[in-house]
């Protein structure tokens, strides 16, 4: 049975749009935490797009007692060296990724015109999702996060997958998500033949102009691709 879908709060440049950017939250957030990052980081000169801001599901969270908020998946410890999150969690997410991507094909926006976005807890969904993908994504812009199922990666990621473009970007004072995380999850993607480069920022666990700058950046190639 296919996923249902889940709520969204969109945006479009302008009428028509020929490419769309799907971008997930962090843990406890919603769709509306990134919507006001649309103004900032859009270009005169792109090609008109749809902003799709999904807002996770509500569970509950074991690192916070159990209590319940928006969440991509369960993390069950703050360690870092040991598997963090919930696997099937992680899976259903993938799949809500999946039934969202499907809508935008109907809506004659195909994979490979979106980049898939996240910060944080979104941040690993958008690795987990784009890496398994058969029909690619334009682009990853992973932000402040890092690789989960890890250890299932290099069996489950595709050829296409690994193809895809990746944007990382990480905070060198990042006290939840930790730097060290960051560069280790790159340097997973990289052994595995991704081209991925993680661009770092003197800011906390936030993002700052500069590295919406950068992203604008990444993205403006990405598009005259």
């Amino acid at each position: 049975m296919p996923n249902a879908l889940l709520d969204t709060i969109e945006t479009t440049t302008g009428a028509k749009p020929v490419f769309s950017v799907i971008w997930l939250h962090g843990l406890g957030a919603d769709g509306h935490d990134f919507a006001p990052i649309v103004p900032e980081l859009v270009r005169k000169e792109w090609p008109a797009l749809r902003f799709v801001f999904p807002h996770a599901p509500v569970m509950p969270i074991t690192i916070n007692n159990g209590h319940a908020m928006r969440a991509w998946y369960d993390i069950v410890s703050l360690d870092f060296s040991k598997v963090r999150e919930d696997a099937a969690g992680v899976r259903r997410s993938i799949a809500d990724v999946d039934a969202l991507v499907a809508r935008e094909r109907d809506r004659g926006v195909p994979a490979n015109r979106i980049i898939l976005a996240g910060f944080s807890q979104g941040g690993a969904i958008t690795l987990a999702a784009g890496l398994r993908r058969e029909q690619p994504f334009l682009g990853l812009a992973a932000l402040s996060t890092y690789l989960p199922l890890a250890a299932d990666t290099p069996a489950e990621a595709t050829p296409k997958g690994l193809a895809t473009p990746v944007f990382m970007a990480h905070g060198t004072q990042d006290p939840v998500v930790p730097l060290s995380a960051g560069q280790k999850s790159a340097e997973a993607l990289k052994a595995l033949g991704m081209d991925v480069a993680l661009r770092r920022y003197p800011m906390p666990h936030s993002v700052c102009a500069e590295e919406i700058r950068d992203l604008g950046d990444w993205m403006t190639a990405r598009f005259a691709g």
